[in-house]
C-alpha cells in the first residue's frame, strides 16, 4: 500500500481540521427550530382534521375583522414594544438597548407619512414574515418576524386591520444609533437565510388541539422564546436551550421548561393561568419588568381556553435545569428583626426597615397584601439578584382585579452601593441563596433601563 506523501498528509490534516471546525461552528450557529423538539408529522392547514389552531378563539369567530384582529395584536404583544414611555399608543419611539447599540421603534399607525398607512397588504405580509419593510430596508430581528413568520396570513391581515383601526398618529421614531458594521442592514438579509424559516405554522397530526392552539399561541404570537430562550453568536435563539431563561433589557426572564426546581415543573395548572392572568401566583411571587407589561397587554386578555391550551404547551417542553436557580424557599423568615448574616453591608438592613418593611414585613409575607409577598417569589430566590435590583430602581404599577397594587421607584432616592446592599439584603433574608451584587452591576442595570 502506497503511503501518503507528507504533502498530501499535511492536506488530509488540514482538511479534516476545517471540516471538524466546520461542524463546531454549525453546531452553534445552526440551532434547531422552534418546534423541532416536538418531533411527530407536520400537516398543512388545510389538512388538519381538528379545530383550526390559528385565529382568534372560538368566542370570536362571528366577530368582525377589526374585533379579531384586536386580540391576536393583543396576544402577539405589539403595543408594548411600539409605545414609548408616555407616548401614543403604537407611535413608535420606544428605545431598546442591545449590545451593538440603540434601536428605536418604528410607528406603526396609519399615519402615511410616518407610520404605515402607505403599506398595502403585501407591504405588510412581507414585513412580518420576512422582516422586509414596504420600501424594501431589512429589519432588525428585535422585531420578531423570525417567530411572526408562523403566522397565518389571515391573522397578520387581521392585526393590520386593527391598526388602522386606531387614531393615525404623525411620529418618528428617534435614529437608531448602531456602530459599524451593525448599521448595515443589507446584513440583516444573511441573517435572515440563516434564521427565518419563511413558513406558516403547521400543527402536528399527533398531538391534541390544545397542544397545537398552544403551540401557535407561545411560538407564533405570544413569541415566548424571545425572552425567556438564550442566543447564540449570533443573536438568533438557541433551542438546544430552548425556554430555559435568559437576560433580557437587564431583566432576567426565568426557565419555564418543565424542570421542577429551576423551571415551572412544579407549579399547578391552576398557579399559572392565574400568573399569566394576573402577574401573580401565591407563593410564586409577582411578575415585573417585561413580564408585567407582556401579562398586562397581552396574556390577561387571552381568554381561559387559549390561556389553558399555552399551558398545555408549555408542559411538553423538555425540562432543561438552570444550574445556578436553586430550589425555592418557601417557609417565611423571622416576624422580628434578625441579625446580620456575616459579611453583609448594614446598609441593606437599614434600607429595608426604612423602606420596605412596612409592605413587606420581616416575615416576607404581607399584611398589606398578596402581591407584596416575597415568601417563594423567585427573583427572591434569584442569586444574581439582578430582578430585585431591577425593581427597586424602576418601581412597578400593577392594576389588578384587587386594585392598584403599586411598588415606588427608589432609582433617584438611593445609590448603587445602597441598591446593592438592599438587594443582597433581600435575597439573604428571604432567598434560598445569598447574592452578591455590587454597585458596579447595579450601575450597569440603571444604564440599561435608562432611555
Amino acid at each position: 500500500m502506497n503511503q501518503l506523501s507528507p504533502r498530501a498528509r499535511a492536506w488530509l490534516i488540514g482538511g479534516l481540521v476545517v471540516v471538524v471546525i466546520l461542524a463546531i461552528a454549525a453546531w452553534f450557529l445552526l440551532p434547531p427550530r422552534a418546534l423541532s423538539f416536538a418531533g411527530g408529522r407536520t400537516v398543512s392547514l388545510a389538512d388538519y382534521k381538528g379545530p383550526s389552531p390559528v385565529g382568534a378563539p372560538a368566542e370570536l369567530h362571528s366577530a368582525d375583522l377589526v374585533t379579531r384582529g384586536r386580540y391576536l395584536t393583543q396576544a402577539a404583544d405589539c403595543e408594548v414594544c411600539h409605545t414609548r414611555e408616555g407616548g401614543e399608543p403604537f407611535a413608535g419611539g420606544r428605545a431598546f438597548k442591545t449590545p451593538f447599540g440603540v434601536l428605536y421603534s418604528p410607528n406603526i399607525t396609519a399615519d402615511p407619512e410616518t407610520g404605515i398607512g402607505a403599506w398595502t397588504d403585501a407591504d405588510f405580509l412581507r414585513a412580518v414574515h420576512k422582516g422586509i419593510a414596504e420600501d424594501g430596508e431589512r429589519l432588525y430581528p428585535a422585531f420578531p418576524y423570525d417567530s411572526y413568520t408562523l403566522i397565518a396570513d389571515d391573522d397578520v391581515l387581521a392585526i393590520k386591520a386593527y391598526l388602522f383601526s386606531l387614531p393615525v398618529v404623525h411620529a418618528t421614531a428617534p435614529p437608531n444609533s448602531l456602530g459599524f458594521p451593525f448599521n448595515q442592514r443589507w446584513l440583516m438579509g444573511i441573517w435572515a437565510a440563516f434564521y427565518n424559516p419563511d413558513q406558516r405554522f403547521r400543527p402536528r397530526e399527533d398531538r391534541s388541539a390544545d397542544w397545537n392552539r398552544g403551540a401557535y399561541l407561545a411560538e407564533a404570537l405570544t413569541h415566548c422564546g424571545d425572552c425567556h430562550t438564550p442566543r447564540n453568536l449570533a443573536q438568533a435563539l438557541n433551542n438546544r436551550r430552548k425556554f430555559a431563561g435568559a437576560v433580557t433589557a437587564g431583566w432576567r426572564a426565568y426557565n419555564i421548561t418543565a424542570d421542577h426546581v429551576s423551571g415551572i415543573g412544579g407549579w399547578s395548572d391552576a398557579e399559572l393561568a392565574e400568573y399569566l392572568r394576573s402577574g401573580h401566583a401565591a407563593g410564586r411571587g409577582l411578575a415585573g419588568g417585561p413580564m408585567a407589561e407582556e401579562i398586562d397587554v397581552s396574556t390577561s386578555r387571552l381568554t381561559e381556553a387559549d390561556r389553558s391550551a399555552l399551558i398545555t404547551y408549555l408542559r411538553s417542553i423538555p425540562p432543561l435545569h438552570t444550574s445556578d436557580l436553586p430550589a425555592s424557599k418557601t417557609a417565611p423568615a423571622s416576624d422580628s428583626p434578625q441579625s446580620l448574616q456575616a459579611g453583609l453591608d448594614p446598609r441593606g438592613k437599614e434600607i429595608f426597615e426604612g423602606a420596605c418593611v412596612s409592605c413587606h414585613g420581616w416575615s416576607g409575607v404581607s399584611l398589606l397584601t398578596n402581591y407584596a409577598t416575597l415568601t417563594g417569589d423567585r427573583a427572591v430566590n434569584d442569586p444574581s439578584a439582578i430582578n430585585i435590583a431591577q425593581i427597586v430602581l424602576s418601581g412597578e404599577l400593577r392594576h389588578t382585579s384587587d386594585g392598584v397594587v403599586l411598588m415606588p421607584s427608589f432609582g433617584d432616592a438611593y445609590s448603587d452601593t445602597e441598591i446593592a446592599a438592599v438587594a443582597n439584603y433581600v435575597t439573604a433574608r428571604f432567598g434560598a441563596v445569598p447574592s452578591h451584587l455590587t454597585a458596579k452591576d447595579v450601575a450597569g442595570l440603571r444604564e440599561l433601563s435608562s432611555h
